[in-house]
């Protein structure tokens, strides 16, 4: 039975006891269910096996050995430094626990799939899952009868010491209360002395309706706060005391009620949830991700705190749907890599069944994928906790230390000028490898000031913290880009025995590609034909060395080599904006390999190419000439830059 609110959401309404387990109604729903194919004969408390009829009671056999299984398994033991890791959510249990209708086999399927790890028993892979949050609403009326059997399963987990969370929705207790309601059924069975005992715990309320746990995952802590159906003004006290103490934390919050959402996903907080908004999640930077139950149809939405960052506030309830939802659960697969959370909902209970045998209604509930049950979140991880546990920046290193064996130039940008100041026609680049292949400024005509500057941003793992912005245009071509000086020793440079040339860049936000498409960060003066090259694929004016940007953007390494009449090209892939990038070109005497951030890419050619033509001519750091003359001034900062005579191993990357 529930409610529908004036706002149009539906929700498991506070109501009366529905004490009709002898009446008609129920003999009417049994009825229902028996010709669904759902219900035995034998509903009690007693066993945690699949009820249902022949084919699910096969099921609930191997379900039982499989639970045998997992607590032989020993302890819950997640790793704690996998880049990869996987909350659960479950949301309203209820319809599973109502007086005399006990159906706990699919939270026991859930939780052991939980205890599992979350193993893909296809591929062997698991999910590394390191916690389980129960949404609240565990049983229908919060009853003794019903925390009896619910305890059962929930023991499981406690038997494995497993990191879980269980709060109180307003069927877990008299709805009208907060949490200082005192003693009900849900404290005594899932109170703090409980709590304590679970992996992760950190604290509870003093009335223990509220409990912070804090669990280790990727190499960091995450807390994950439990918070009861009503905070009261003591609970909204220790919510934020208890993430105040814990200042460098990200928090995931969970929670029975905070949003509900149209028939189309979109949420929207409710007036309670207004009141957590304000008094705890805007003000607490911390606190990234909500998910609550309650109300369905599920959904979805991003909010900005006070720190104007997203907060994402997911709603997820099937008590709606087969079975009171089959103890449906929620993955969030937390890829700290990627910078992604993969969300995915499915019932473990229904997927247990083979697939001959669900009945018509199962098969449509064994995942959901509408895009608010199966989806995506970019996060990035680093930039999002910042303001709160910003990634400490890996120090300067002094130049020396790169001036590994064989290197022929080496320019960085961390002592010329102030941030944002501009590069003046007077500044000399030095190359510090004190071998005198220093840089010059030089402008294509009618350039402006501050067309080329200083800048202090940098690649995390860059040598000298500072870069150049060059701001080029290309119709008309303007800009100011550097240049090796006429004398410089690398201008002569072929390099037979092989090279590796290396260098940070960032393309800004603003980037445009009909302005800047195939500049280059780094090229040589001279074309093809002066070099006397025209073979395949020659065009007699480019010039004989190019790392260019394409329109993509992508990174493309276009020379000519000694042993070839035409030229040699390297590809990259396509690069995102406003994010520095590492890339390497590394030849070792015959093949060249292109690597960015550290990773070969897929277009390297198979074809030998030994050494670099030269006509003897400078080298540019942000120019580009086309038939002799500047074509193009690159648009993006560029970091430090380094030449050196050898093939170097990744391990050697000016980024180890």
């Amino acid at each position: 039975m529930h409610d529908i609110h004036e706002s149009g959401q539906v929700c498991d309404c506070p109501r009366t006891a529905d004490l009709d387990g002898d009446g008609a109604a129920a003999a009417g729903r049994r009825r229902f269910l028996r010709g669904a194919g759902l219900l035995g004969a034998g509903v009690g408390t007693a066993g945690l096996g699949l009820l249902g009829a022949a084919p699910a009671r096969a099921a609930s056999e191997d379900a039982s050995e499989r639970t045998k299984q997992a607590k032989a398994r020993g302890r819950w033991q997640p790793d704690p430094d996998a880049r990869r890791f996987t909350v659960v959510v479950m949301p309203d249990t209820q319809y599973l626990f109502d007086q005399d209708r006990i159906h706990p086999a699919p939270l026991e399927a859930s939780i052991r799939y939980v205890l599992d790890g979350g193993v893909n028993r296809e591929d062997g892979t698991d999910d590394n899952i390191v916690f389980l949050a129960h949404l609240g609403d565990v049983t229908e009326n919060g009853l003794a009868v019903e925390y009896a059997a619910a305890t059962k399963v929930f023991g499981l987990l406690d038997d494995a010491g497993a990191a879980y969370g269980v709060l109180a929705g307003n069927h877990d207790v008299r709805s009208s209360t907060d949490d200082r309601r005192g003693s009900t059924p849900y404290l005594e069975t899932f109170g703090k002395e409980r709590a304590a005992r679970t992996s992760g715990y950190h604290s509870s309320s003093p009335d223990g309706y509220n409990t912070c746990h804090i669990f280790t995952a990727g190499g960091r802590p995450w807390m994950l706060l439990s918070l009861d159906w009503r905070l009261s003004d003591a609970g909204f006290a220790w919510a934020n005391a208890v993430i105040a103490a814990n200042p460098k934390v990200p928090v995931i919050l969970t929670t029975h009620e905070l949003a509900y959402a149209d028939d189309g996903g979109r949420a929207e907080l409710s007036d309670y949830g207004k009141q957590l908004w304000e008094r705890l999640i805007s003000g607490n930077d911390q606190i990234f991700l909500t998910v609550n139950g309650h109300y369905w149809p599920p959904g979805r939405t991003v909010l900005r705190n006070r720190a104007g960052h997203d907060v994402h506030v997911h709603i997820t309830n099937y008590q709606d749907r087969y079975y009171g939802g089959a103890a449906m659960i929620r993955t969030y697969r937390f890829d700290l890599d990627r910078n992604t959370v993969d969300v995915s909902t499915f019932s473990p209970w229904i997927q247990e069944i083979a697939a001959e045998e669900r009945n018509t209604l199962a098969a449509q509930e064994v995942e959901l994928t509408s895009d608010v049950d199966r989806f995506s979140l970019a996060i990035d991880f680093d930039r999002r906790f910042a303001g709160f546990a910003p990634v400490p920046q890996r120090p300067a290193r002094r130049a020396t230390e790169l001036l590994v064996r064989g290197t022929v130039a080496y320019w960085r940008f961390d002592g010329g000028g102030g941030d944002g100041t501009a590069v003046s026609p007077q500044q000399v680049v030095k190359d510090l490898t004190g071998q005198g292949n220093d840089l010059l400024r030089q402008s294509a005509a009618g350039t402006p000031d501050g067309a080329l500057t200083w800048s202090a941003d940098h690649h995390p793992d860059q040598p000298g913290h500072g870069s150049v912005l060059f701001k080029g245009t290309r119709s008309p071509v303007h800009g100011s880009y550097l240049q090796t000086v006429p004398t410089a020793p690398i201008n002569r440079e072929t390099f037979e025995r092989g090279f590796t040339v290396e260098a940070f860049c960032k393309l800004p936000a603003d980037w445009d590609s009909a302005q800047s498409r195939w500049s280059a960060l780094l090229s040589r003066w001279g074309t093809a034909s002066e070099a006397g090259r025209s073979g395949p694929g020659t065009d007699l004016d480019e010039p004989v060395l190019t790392l260019s940007v394409s329109e993509a953007p992508a990174l493309q390494w276009c020379v000519y080599p000694l042993n070839q009449t035409g030229p040699s090209t390297c590809w990259g892939h396509q690069l995102p904006l406003d994010r520095w990038w590492h890339v390497a070109v590394v030849n070792d005497g015959q093949l060249s390999r292109m690597y960015v951030d550290g990773c070969e890419v897929a277009r390297n050619p198979a074809t030998p190419a030994v050494g670099l033509v030269t006509p003897g001519r400078p080298w540019m750091l942000g120019g580009y000439s086309y038939a002799g003359v500047l074509d193009k001034v690159f648009h993006g900062y560029v970091g430090d830059v380094r030449i050196v005579k050898r093939a170097l191993r990744v391990g050697e990357f000016m980024t180890a």
